[in-house]
Formats: structure tokens, C-alpha cells, sequence
């Protein structure tokens, strides 16, 4: 290994008031707010890989607070307060967002969204008429919407879908450019004196009296007075006591398809299957319920099982009848445990993370960024 130059001890390897593990959307939205607390912060973030290799270019682009069938779960497992709890964290992260980045910088269209239910999931349409109306009186308490969700089966038909018996719309849901997103994001928080070193993997910490050392793949151990962990999926890796597993989600995309008959950030079954459209493709992900035990891993890879369903639910009911060619399939890693609530702690003294996004990062981020930043102590 190459030893560090005096250049690089006094610069890219100087010592920190912050460093946070992780340059996906928790880490550099936790940058951000640490910088607008600290105005004078000395702040590095380590990325492990070339670009966030996680799950923050590697989903499917939605911004959204989740979907009828998947909040009607959460509050049946959760209890109704901490449902509301996340929506309203969903909520107001995305709102942070659009007030932070313009449409263009961040690939942002808002067609709306909607949830497909499938023939048998409701014996009755008074049923879900009753879901959908407790959905949305009892969303009031957090969010800034009249009717959070309302009944569009008159759409099925002009979208095309096979196999969906009715359809639920959520006019707030919208999708989003990944990688124009983090792109912003890093470019905001360099320029506001943030610096970040790529290819940087943090494997273990010691104390030194009252700063960290952190020992990684570097030349040279990191310097720091305190560490924030936000690798998500891979944090139990520098934290093994977390509460906390790795979990994979799939994707695909179509070549380009003419005349696609929606626009939209769709959901179907608790949000286990997402799709929308790309441009004039489609992206199809999900699925892991078929096989949630084998999907339980840190290695990005996709399977022929989970990538065949995929296959199969979108012939069959995104679009029935259709020649379909696929253009693009990958994985990323997403972080879920006993329950869908972040982890936003101090772990020990110096030592914070943020992590366990449950699969919505992209809209957790802002606050959960804004609420470590708020846990670390003050620096000097």
C-alpha cells in the first residue's frame, strides 16, 4: 500500500469534526443539515464505492408516502400513531425536496400514483370504499391532504391492466431521477465546504481519547470526534448489534415501448410489486414476497426466480397481450427489520447512525438527515 504524502495527510486525510459512513441519500442529506448547524463543521463523507452502491442509484425512482394496502399493513402491525408517524416523515421529506432541488435538476414528474388490487383481495367494493375513506380521515393527522386516496376503477380500462379489479389513485405519489438526485445533492453539499472521498470502506474504529480513529483501506487512518454511520443495508457491518437486515429488491426495464397507456408511480399488493413508466419504457420491481428468505441478502445480484415474476407480472397485467423485450435488470440493497421505523440513535459516545430506510430512503432522507444532525454533540 502507498504511503500518504504530507499533501494528503494535511488535506484529504486530515482530521474531522464529522465523518459519515455512507454518500447515498441519508449520508448526504445528514451532510447537509450537519452543515447548515455547523457552519464552520470540518465534514468528510466516506463512499465506500465509485458512486453510492446501496440503494440510492440502484431503486426505482419513486417518491412516494406508500400505498393504500401497504399503510392499511403497517397500521395493522405498527398501531395507527407510528403509521402516521412515517407517512407524516414521507410526507415532509418529499416536500423538502421539491423546495431544495428544481423538477429539472432532479428528473422530478408528478403524474400521480395508484395501487392495482387484485380480483378476491376485496370480496366487496364497499369494503375498500370503507379502507379507503379510514385511510384518508385518518391520514388528516399528518399529512396536508383532503382525500389522500380516492377509487379510479374507470381507469383500468384506459391503463390496459389485466387481472386488477380496482384501482386506487394517490394524487400527491410522483417519481424521480435516482442518479440526478444524489448528483444534486453531492454537488450542493460540496458546495457548501463538505468533502468526499470515494472508494473509502470503513471496517473498524477505535478511541483515542476524546476523537475516533477509523481504520479502513486508506494509507492512513481517519481522524475524527465523531462518526454517523448511514450505510443502511451494510451497517451492520461497522454496528453488528443493529436491529437490522439486508434486503434485496429487483428491477427491470422494457425497451421502448410505443404508445405506453399510463403515466404514473403504480403499487400493487402492500407494495411488494412497483411499477412506472420511464420515458415510453417501463420499470418493473419487487416481488421479493415470493421468495423473502433467499431475498435476504447483501449480494447484488439478480436471481432467474424473482426476474421470471417479474416477467410474468408484467404480461399478465401491467401489460396483457403485448411483445415485450427487456432492456436493463439489476438489484439494489434496502435495510428492513422487526419493524418499518428508521433508526436515528446514538449508538455510543461519538458514535450515531441513521439507517433502516425500509425501502423509502429517497423520501426519509431529508428528516432523517435534519434528526441526527440534531443528536451529535457540539464541536469545538
Amino acid at each position: 500500500m502507498l504511503t500518504a504524502s504530507v499533501w494528503e495527510k494535511e488535506t484529504y486525510y486530515a482530521p474531522r469534526d464529522f465523518v459519515i459512513a455512507g454518500s447515498g441519500v441519508v449520508g448526504l442529506w445528514t451532510a447537509y443539515y450537519l452543515k447548515k448547524r455547523f457552519k464552520r463543521a470540518r465534514i468528510l463523507i466516506a463512499e465506500r464505492g465509485l458512486i453510492p452502491s446501496g440503494a440510492s442509484t440502484r431503486n426505482a425512482g419513486f417518491a412516494c408516502i406508500g400505498s393504500p394496502t401497504e399503510l392499511l399493513s403497517d397500521a395493522r402491525k405498527m398501531g395507527e400513531q407510528r403509521m402516521l408517524e412515517i407517512v407524516a416523515m414521507r410526507y415532509e421529506g418529499l416536500r423538502r425536496i421539491r423546495k431544495t432541488f428544481s423538477a429539472k435538476e432532479i428528473g422530478y414528474e408528478h403524474h400521480g400514483g395508484y395501487e392495482l388490487i387484485a380480483p378476491g383481495q376485496y370480496k366487496k367494493q364497499k369494503q375498500l370504499k370503507n379502507d379507503v375513506g379510514w385511510l384518508n380521515l385518518t391520514l388528516r393527522k399528518a399529512i396536508r391532504e383532503d382525500k389522500t386516496f380516492r377509487l379510479a376503477d374507470k381507469q383500468i380500462k384506459s391503463f390496459g391492466f389485466g387481472r386488477t379489479a380496482h384501482l386506487v389513485s394517490a394524487a400527491a405519489e410522483a417519481q424521480l431521477h435516482s442518479g440526478l438526485l444524489v448528483q444534486a445533492l453531492a454537488r450542493k453539499v460540496q458546495s457548501m465546504g463538505v468533502d468526499i472521498l470515494t472508494g473509502v470502506e470503513i471496517n473498524s474504529y477505535e478511541r483515542n481519547g476524546g476523537r475516533l480513529i477509523l481504520h479502513s483501506n486508506l494509507a492512513v487512518p481517519l481522524l475524527t470526534s465523531q462518526l454517523i454511520v448511514c450505510t443502511n443495508g451494510f451497517a451492520k457491518q461497522l454496528l453488528p448489534a443493529l436491529d437490522l437486515q439486508p434486503v434485496r429488491g429487483q428491477v427491470l426495464v422494457t425497451a421502448p415501448i410505443k404508445n405506453i397507456p399510463f403515466k404514473g408511480a403504480f403499487h400493487f399488493d402492500e407494495g411488494y410489486y412497483y411499477f412506472r413508466n420511464l420515458g415510453n419504457r417501463v420499470l418493473l420491481g419487487g416481488a421479493r414476497n415470493k421468495d423473502l428468505e433467499a431475498e435476504n441478502s447483501e449480494e447484488m445480484i439478480t436471481t432467474p426466480f424473482i426476474q421470471e415474476e417479474l416477467e410474468r407480472f408484467l404480461k399478465t397485467v401491467i401489460l396483457p397481450g403485448k411483445k415485450i423485450q427487456i432492456e436493463h435488470r439489476w438489484s439494489g440493497i434496502m435495510a428492513m427489520g422487526s419493524e418499518k421505523m428508521p433508526i436515528i440513535r446514538r449508538v455510543e459516545k461519538n458514535v450515531y447512525c441513521a439507517v433502516r430506510m425500509s425501502g423509502m430512503g429517497v423520501a426519509l432522507a431529508p428528516v432523517i438527515g435534519d434528526i441526527v444532525s440534531r443528536q451529535v454533540d457540539e464541536i469545538d
